[in-house]
C-alpha cells in the first residue's frame, strides 16, 4: 500500500516537493529475507505533478542512487519531468527515485544485502508499485548496475537506458585507489559504518562545493551509526575480483547489456576518481550505440556538478516519447544534399596514383639547416609497409590512433598507414597545454598512442591511454631500458621494418577500403573558447574538406605547400602538393621566422603559403634577417592563406611586402568546417570599414546564413539571408563536421537548426552576400540599450597609433553590462589598470568617430593580451571580463 508521508508545502531538503515523497510496504523475495517477508520502501515519485498537468504520462524514468546516495540525486529530474520544455518534447515524465534498501529513508534490513538481492529488490518493489511500461532506467554509482539488472529482468517494459558515471566491470582495470582504501580492514568499518568519513569524501567529490543545505540534505538518512550500516555493506558488495559472491551477478549484467537494443544515454563527469573515463569507455563498447556527453570539468556527482535534466528530456523526446510530428527534424544533415556516392574520391587516392612517380613529396627541415626527402613512390611503399606493420600489433578498422608527432614525413606516414586501414587519428596538439591534451585524450580514449619521446614520458605520466608506440627508434645500448620505462610495444621504424619484410617475403598485406561514411578522425578544437572538442571527421568529410580546398584555391596536384599550420600536413599529399613544413614549433605559431619560411620555400620552389596570423605577426616582424636568396624565393610564392583570427590591413600589406607576387587570402573557418568563406586584401580593402571583420563569400559548396539575435540575446532558430541582420553565423557544406566526439549535448545545440551547424561565432551578411564576423556569441554585450557586438569598436580603437590589440568585454549582469575596453599599447603598458585620461579619451573618440553605438564606461590597459596557447591570436575575452571586473572593484592583484 502507498502511502503519502507529508502535505506539508515545504521540506527540510531544498529542491523536494513534500507531494513526492512516499512510502511502500513490499513482500520480498530476496534470498536474504524469510518468505513473506514486508519491507519498507521511501522512494519520491512526482506523480501528482504529472496529473496536474492532464496528461497522460509518456513513460516513467526508475532512478537508483548509489553509494552513498539516497532518492535526492534525482530531484532535479523529478522537477524538470512536467516542465514546459519536458511537454513539449512529449512528456510530461512521471519520475520515481527509489532510495534502496538499508539506504536513504527505507527500512534498515539488518540483513547484507548483495547485489542480485538488489536488482530482486528493485523488481520486488516495482511489482509491488504495478509499474509497467515504458519505463527508462535510471542509474548513478552502484545503482547503475542494479538499474540495468532490472532492466535485464523487464525487456518488455524497457524503453530506455540512462547512465551516469557507474560501471558494470572492472574492465582489465584494478579497483581505484579510492575504493581499495575504502575495502581495507584497517579502514572500511571505521570509514564506512563508525564516522561519516565516506559520505563526506563523495560528497566532497562535488564540482564546484556542495552548498551547505544541499550537503546537509545528502547526510540526512545517515546521520548515526545504525544508518550508515548499508553504506559499509555496500562497499563491502564490491566484486573485485571473480570469485567474489557478487561476481556472478555483475559478469551477468555486464554481458547481458551488450544484447539491449533500446536507446541509451550516458552522461558522464570525467573528473571522476572513482568511476573514471576507462569505464565510460567499457560501457561504450558494451552499448555502442549509445549517445554520450561528457560534461568537462564535471566530477562523481554529475548530477550536482551539471544540469542534466534538461538534456535528458531532450534526450527522451527524441529518441523514446511517442512525437506526433514524426521524426525530429533537429538531427538533419548539415550538408547541402544527401552524399552522391559517385563523386566520393578517398584520401589515398593521390598518393596511390603517383606509385611510379620519383618526384619530391614530402620534405622535412632539420635544425642543422639539412632537408630529409620522400618521393611519391617511396610515400605509397611506406604507408603500406607502416599499414602491415600496425596491423600486425592489432590496429584494426574503427581503432582510435592518437597521433603525438610534429609534421613532417613521420606524421603524414603515419596518417595515411592509419587511413589505409580504416583507423581513427586522434589529433589534440601540445598547444592545449598538458591539462588540456590530457582532457582531450582521455576523453578521445585512443585504443594506440604513437608519440615522440617527451609524448610518451606525459603518456606514462598523465595516464594516457593506448598501446604505445614510440615515433623513432632509440639508441640501440638504451633502447630495451627506454622502452620498458616508456611503456611502449613497439617503435614505428620497427613497425615499417616489419611490414616490408612481410612483403619482400610475398606476404604483402591486402588492405580493405575503409567505408566513405566510417569515422576517420577526431580532430580537436583549439580550447580558445571552453574545453577542446573532438571534432569527428568521416573519410568522406575529410575528402570533401580537401576537394573544398582544391576547388576554392585552385590547388591542382604539382602545386608546392609550405604548410605553417598543421592541418595541411594532412591535406597536402591528399591534394597532391608537394608539402615541406618550415623549421618552427607548430603548436607555438610565433616561432615562425621570415629566414624559416624562406628556406622552406626555396627548399620546394613553394608556390602556396599557409600560415597563421600569429605566424605572419614573427615573419613581419623578423624580415629584416632575410638574405637576398630568401627573399627571392618568397617573391616565387602565388598564394598566401592565412586563417585562425582576422588580419588587418597594415599586416596584410606588410606579408604582401614580402611576397608581391602573391594573392593574400584569409580564408575564415574553425575545426567543424574549413574553409567556410574566402576574401583577398582587395576584397578587404573594398569592403572597408564595417561593423565587424569582413572574411568575404561563401568557399564553393559552402552556404552561410544568419539566425537572429534578440534583444535578449536569444536566437531565432530560422535562418535569414536578409542584409544586415545581426545574429549567429550558420553554415552548411559537404566538409562540416560529422559530429562532436562524446558531446551529445553539444552535438545536438550545433544541429538545432535544422540542416545547419552553428558555428557560435555572431556576425551579419551584407548587401554583396559577404558576411562579417562581429565576434562570439559568448562575447555579445547585453547592455541597457539592447544587444552589442565587439568587434567594431576593437578596430576602431585598434586605428590609434598607440593600441596594438583592443578587446571589448561586457561587465555586470546580463541586460546591465558595462562596455569596457582594454587595450594592449605601443609601446607596452608597464602597469595593467586604468589607462591614462589622454588614451582613455582617443579610445573613445576613435569608437564615436566610426560610428559605433556602443558607450565605454571605462578604457584598462593591459601589458599583454591574454590569448589561447595554441593559436597566439584568439583573445580570452572572458578572462578578461573577470579581471576587468576586479580591477573596476579596485582589487589590482592578479592576472587574467
Amino acid at each position: 500500500m502507498v502511502a503519502v508521508l507529508s502535505q506539508d508545502t515545504a521540506t527540510p531538503w531544498p529542491g523536494v516537493d513534500a507531494q513526492w515523497r512516499r512510502t511502500l510496504s513490499v513482500p520480498s523475495t530476496a534470498s536474504v529475507d524469510a518468505p513473506g517477508t514486508l519491507r519498507q520502501w521511501h522512494y519520491l515519485d512526482n506523480e501528482s505533478d504529472v496529473a496536474a498537468t492532464g496528461m497522460e504520462p509518456a513513460g516513467t524514468l526508475l532512478c537508483v542512487h548509489g553509494n552513498p546516495t539516497w532518492s535526492y540525486l534525482w530531484r532535479t529530474l523529478l522537477a524538470g519531468a512536467t516542465s514546459p520544455a519536458a511537454i513539449a518534447g512529449g512528456g510530461p515524465w512521471r519520475v520515481i527515485a527509489v532510495d534502496q534498501l538499508d539506504m536513504g529513508f527505507s527500512e534498515r534490513t539488518g540483513t547484507f544485502r548483495r547485489l542480485p538481492d538488489r536488482i530482486t529488490d528493485l523488481s520486488d518493489f516495482t511489482a509491488e508499485l504495478g509499474l509497467t511500461g515504458p519505463v527508462v532506467s535510471v542509474g548513478h554509482d552502484w545503482g547503475g548496475v542494479i538499474s540495468l539488472g532490472w532492466a535485464l529482468a523487464h525487456p518488455s517494459q524497457l524503453a530506455a537506458v540512462v547512465l551516469t558515471n557507474t560501471a558494470v566491470h572492472p574492465a582489465g582495470h584494478a579497483l581505484p585507489p579510492a575504493l581499495k582504501l575504502a575495502l581495507h580492514p584497517a579502514v572500511h568499518q571505521w570509514g564506512t559504518t563508525t564516522t561519516p568519513a565516506f559520505l563526506k569524501v563523495t560528497h566532497g567529490l562535488a564540482q564546484p562545493a556542495l552548498a551547505d543545505d544541499v550537503a546537509k540534505a545528502f547526510m540526512a538518512p545517515y546521520r548515526s551509526v545504525e544508518r550508515r550500516a548499508g553504506v559499509g555493506n555496500f562497499v563491502a558488495d564490491i566484486p573485485a575480483a571473480p570469485g567474489h559472491p557478487s561476481w556472478e551477478a555483475l559478469e551477468g549484467v555486464a554481458e547481458g547489456i551488450r544484447s539491449l537494443e533500446v536507446p541509451a544515454l550516458m552522461m558522464w563527469g570525467p573528473k571522476d576518481p572513482v568511476f573514471s573515463d576507462r569505464y565510460l569507455n567499457d560501457l561504450i563498447t558494451r552499448l555502442p550505440h549509445a549517445d554520450v556527453h561528457r560534461f568537462e570539468g564535471a566530477s562523481h556527482l554529475v548530477q550536482e556538478d551539471r544540469d542534466i535534466a534538461a538534456p535528458t528530456f531532450e534526450w527522451l523526446g527524441r529518441n523514446v516519447a511517442r512525437r506526433a510530428d514524426g521524426p525530429d527534424a533537429g538531427s538533419g544533415s548539415t550538408s547541402d544534399a544527401a552524399p552522391d556516392a559517385g563523386s566520393y574520391v578517398p584520401m589515398l587516392a593521390e598518393v596511390d596514383a603517383r606509385r611510379g612517380d620519383t618526384g619530391t613529396a614530402i620534405v622535412d627541415m632539420l635544425p642543422d639547416g639539412r632537408t630529409r626527402e620522400l618521393s611519391w613512390a617511396q610515400l605509397a611503399v611506406d604507408v603500406d609497409d607502416l599499414a602491415a606493420g600496425l596491423a600486425d600489433l592489432g590496429v584494426r578498422a574503427g581503432h582510435r590512433v592518437s597521433l603525438l608527432v610534429p609534421p613532417g614525413i613521420n606524421l603524414t606516414t603515419l596518417i595515411y598507414a592509419c587511413l589505409r586501414l580504416g583507423a581513427v587519428i586522434v589529433v589534440a596538439d601540445a598547444g592545449l597545454g598538458t591539462k588540456g591534451m590530457s582532457r582531450a585524450i582521455k576523453g578521445a580514449r585512443p585504443d594506440f598512442l604513437v608519440g615522440i619521446e617527451r609524448a610518451l614520458a606525459g603518456a606514462r605520466l598523465y595516464s594516457w591511454p593506448g598501446v604505445k608506440i614510440a615515433a623513432e627508434d632509440f639508441t640501440p645500448s638504451t633502447a630495451s631500458a627506454r622502452m620498458a620505462l616508456l611503456g611502449c610495444a613497439a617503435t614505428v621504424p620497427q613497425l615499417m621494418a616489419n611490414g616490408r619484410v612481410m612483403r619482400l617475403a610475398g606476404h604483402a598485406a591486402s588492405f580493405t577500403a575503409p567505408d566513405a561514411d566510417a569515422d576517420a578522425a577526431v580532430l580537436f578544437t583549439s580550447g580558445s573558447t571552453g574545453p577542446a572538442k573532438g571534432v569527428v571527421y568521416t573519410n568522406r568529410k575529410l575528402a570533401a574538406m580537401r576537394d573544398t580546398l582544391k576547388a576554392t584555391y585552385n590547388l591542382a596536384a604539382g602545386t608546392s605547400l609550405v604548410a605553417g599550420f598543421a592541418p595541411f600536413a594532412l591535406l597536402g599529399p591528399a591534394l597532391g602538393a608537394t608539402t615541406v613544413t618550415p623549421d618552427m614549433d607548430v603548436t607555438a605559431p610565433r616561432t615562425l621566422t621570415a629566414s624559416a619560411l624562406a628556406a622552406a620555400a626555396a627548399a620546394i620552389d613553394a608556390t602556396v603559403v599557409f600560415a597563421s596570423p600569429a605566424a605572419l605577426v614573427n615573419v613581419v616582424a623578423t624580415a629584416a634577417q632575410l638574405s637576398a636568396g630568401q627573399a627571392k624565393a618568397l617573391a616565387a610564392v602565388e598564394l598566401v592563406l592565412s586563417a585562425g583570427a582576422p588580419l588587418g590591413i597594415p599586416l596584410l600589406e606588410k606579408v604582401q611586402a614580402l611576397a608581391p607576387n602573391a594573392a593574400l587570402h584569409t580564408p575564415y573557418g574553425m575545426t567543424e568546417a574549413l574553409p567556410v568563406t574566402d576574401i583577398d586584401l582587395p576584397g578587404i580593402r573594398a569592403a572597408g570599414a564595417g561593423n565587424g571583420v569582413c572574411v568575404g563569400r561563401p568557399v564553393s559548396g559552402a552556404t552561410v546564413a544568419i539566425a537572429p539575435v534578440a534583444a535578449d540575446g536569444s536566437v531565432a532558430l530560422q535562418p535569414s539571408f536578409d542584409a544586415g541582420v545581426t545574429g549567429e553565423v550558420l553554415v552548411r557544406a559537404p566538409h562540416v563536421k560529422a559530429r562532436y566526439d562524446r558531446l551529445w549535448v553539444t552535438e545536438q545545440h550545433s544541429i538545432s537548426i535544422p540542416g545547419w551547424h552553428r558555428t557560435g561565432d555572431v556576425g551579419h551578411l551584407d548587401a554583396g552576400g559577404r558576411l562579417w564576423v562581429e565576434g562570439r556569441m559568448e562575447h555579445i554585450l547585453a547592455t541597457p540599450s539592447g544587444v552589442r557586438t565587439p568587434v567594431a569598436a576593437e578596430q576602431a580603437a585598434e586605428q590609434l597609433p598607440s593600441v596594438a590589440r583592443a578587446a571589448v568585454v561586457g561587465v555586470g549582469p546580463a541586460g546591465t553590462q558595462a562596455a569596457v575596453a582594454i587595450v594592449e599599447t605601443v609601446p607596452a603598458a608597464r602597469r595593467s589598470g586604468l589607462a591614462p585620461f589622454w588614451l582613455a579619451a582617443a579610445v573613445r573618440a576613435a569608437v564615436s568617430a566610426a560610428g559605433v553605438d556602443l558607450p565605454l564606461s571605462a578604457v584598462l590597459v593591459i601589458d599583454t593580451m591574454p590569448t589561447d596557447v595554441r593559436h597566439n591570436s584568439k583573445i580570452d575575452r572572458a578572462a578578461l571580463s573577470r579581471w576587468a571586473a576586479r580591477m573596476l572593484a579596485g582589487d589590482k592583484a592578479g592576472r587574467p
